[in-house]
């Protein structure tokens, strides 16, 4: 069954919910806040995508932390993933041996279906 992962108020994460239901696909929502993603989930989704497609820079919880100014490397990044999942990219869409993150209707089309 498709999983997705995010949090409740993340519009991105609305709209592929949305997307989801409108094409009445069956899916399992995991929501950061209350089931924190391990390294070790972190670990099996960077074998499908890279750290800078996951890592979300652009987000509230980067600028507050001051990561960019401690230059991280990717393996810090990961062990950040697991710390602070505010970090990670959502929503995080796992689809049998597939992986993707963020919103992108273009891709749903091609993966999900």
């Amino acid at each position: 069954m498709l999983k997705i992962y995010g949090i409740k108020n993340c519009d991105s994460v609305r709209k592929a919910i949305k997307y989801l239901k409108s094409h009445e696909i069956a899916y399992e929502f995991i929501d950061f806040r209350e089931t924190p993603v391990d390294q070790n989930t972190i670990a099996s989704w960077l074998k499908h995508t890279d750290i800078k497609t996951l890592f979300n820079t652009r987000g509230t919880t980067y600028r507050t932390l001051k990561l960019k100014e401690l230059s991280l490397s990717d393996e810090d990044k990961q062990l950040w993933l697991a710390k602070e999942n505010m970090l990670i990219k959502r929503p995080v869409i796992e689809l049998d041996n597939k992986l993707i993150v963020g919103y992108n209707e273009s891709q749903y089309l091609e993966t999900i279906h």
